[in-house]
C-alpha cells in the first residue's frame, strides 16, 4: 500500500483501475483489503471502467493508530478522505462507505458536497439516525483478555472480527467510543448529492435502508435480500445496484 500524510497522520491506501474515481471507505474493525479487495469490489469497479481507491481508516490496517477517542470523530475521518482526494489530485469522486464508512461518507457529503459526485451509504440505514449498539460494551469486549469472557453477543462479534483482521484492539476501543454517535435526521436531510442507501434485510446493525433514504432528498433505497451485516458486503445485488447508480448519476 502507498502512504500519504493527512494533516500529519499516516494513511495507507491502494488503487486499482482507471476512469472516474470511486472512493471506498471501510467499516469498523475492517480494512481496505478485507472490505474491498478480498470481496472483489475493487476488481469489479476496475473491470467496469472506474478507478477504485480504498484507504485504511486511521486506527485500522496499516494506517496510524491513536488511543484517544477524540482522534476518531466522523468529521475528522471524513477530512482524511478529503485529503486523500487532494493527494491524488481528484476534484470529485463517487464515495461508497460501508457501516462506519457510511457515516464517514455522510460527513464528507455534508462538509464537502463539491467533492462528492454521488454517495452510497451501505451497511447503515435507519440506525445512522437512531444509533446502534453499546460502544461501552464493544470497547470492553475489545479490551478483554479472553474473548470467552465476553457475553454480549454483538460486542463479541466485533471482538472476533477484530481478532480475524489482526487489528490493534486498543486503537479500535478508542475509535468505537467516537464513531457510533447517531447523526440527527435534520442534518442528514441537508445532503444534496445523489445518494443510494443499501442494507441487508437481515442486518440488525444497519437497520432498514428506506427510513434513511426517505429523509435525504432524492435518495434511493436498495435492500439486499436475506443478508446480514457481514454477508451483505460482497453480495452481487449490492454490486449491481451500485453499478447502476454510478452509471446514471450526473
Amino acid at each position: 500500500m502507498d502512504v500519504f500524510p493527512s494533516d500529519g497522520v499516516e494513511i495507507a491506501y491502494m488503487t486499482e483501475g482507471d476512469g472516474d474515481a470511486v472512493l471506498l471507505i471501510h467499516g469498523f474493525a475492517s480494512n481496505a483489503q478485507t472490505n474491498w479487495r478480498d470481496t472483489r469490489w475493487m476488481k469489479f469497479l476496475a473491470d467496469n471502467g472506474f478507478k477504485a481507491i480504498a484507504a485504511d481508516n486511521r486506527g485500522h490496517g496499516a494506517s496510524q493508530k491513536f488511543y484517544d477517542a477524540e482522534a476518531y470523530s466522523g468529521q475528522v475521518m471524513a477530512e482524511d478522505a478529503r485529503r486523500l482526494l487532494d493527494h491524488l489530485k481528484i476534484a470529485k469522486a463517487d464515495v461508497i462507505g460501508y457501516s462506519m464508512g457510511a457515516r464517514i461518507a455522510a460527513f464528507l457529503a455534508m462538509a464537502h458536497p463539491e467533492r462528492v459526485r454521488g454517495a452510497v451509504f451501505a451497511g447503515l440505514g435507519a440506525n445512522m439516525m437512531r444509533g446502534v449498539g453499546s460502544p461501552d460494551a464493544i470497547a470492553k469486549a475489545l479490551l478483554a483478555e479472553d474473548v470467552a469472557a465476553v457475553t454480549d453477543q454483538e460486542a463479541r462479534a466485533f471482538r472476533l472480527f477484530a481478532d480475524q483482521t489482526k487489528s490493534d484492539r486498543r486503537a479500535l476501543a478508542a475509535c468505537i467510543m467516537a464513531s457510533r454517535d447517531r447523526i440527527p435526521g435534520e442534518k442528514l436531510g441537508t445532503i444534496r448529492v445523489p445518494v443510494l442507501v443499501v442494507a441487508g434485510t437481515e442486518d440488525k446493525i444497519a437497520g432498514p435502508a428506506k427510513p434513511l433514504a426517505d429523509i435525504i432528498p432524492g435518495a434511493e433505497a436498495l435492500d439486499i435480500p436475506g443478508r446480514d451485516h457481514m454477508k451483505a458486503v460482497g453480495d452481487r445485488v449490492f454490486k449491481e445496484g451500485v453499478l447502476a447508480f454510478l452509471r446514471k448519476r450526473p
